[in-house]
């Protein structure tokens, strides 16, 4: 299985609402609850009424389209992450599952995934 790098610094943030989230951004991922507004996005373009931010993410994608019936993909990732004590954020679209990884780990996460049989791409 193939492991795409993303080649941009994220962010984690509360935002007040959407208003100003440039929703035509390459990357831009949103989740509302009752309790809060998230928005995860490049650095770059954290809007201005985010009132909590957390820098520092890097990111892959498992590469290629999962079909909903696939089973264990981000479990086996995770778990392998985990055994070496890097947590991780995930974010899964219709297509695919992106792990966001904090920077000081993301180097040393890529070379465990690979040395555990994934091919990393980017």
């Amino acid at each position: 299985m193939k492991i795409r790098e993303i080649a941009y610094d994220f962010s984690v943030c509360k935002v007040e609402d959407y208003s100003l989230v440039d929703l035509n951004a390459e990357y831009c991922f949103i989740g509302k609850t009752r309790e809060e507004n998230s928005l995860v996005c490049v650095t770059g373009n954290v809007p201005a009424n985010a009132v909590q931010t957390e820098d520092g993410w890097k990111a892959f994608r498992v590469d290629g389209v999962l079909d909903f019936l696939l089973i264990g993909i981000l479990s086996r990732i995770c778990g392998i992450l985990a055994e070496h004590e890097i947590s991780v954020f995930v974010v899964s679209t219709f297509d695919t599952d992106y792990v966001l990884i904090k920077r000081e780990n993301f180097k040393r996460a890529l070379d465990i995934l690979e040395n555990a049989g994934y091919e990393i791409v980017g």
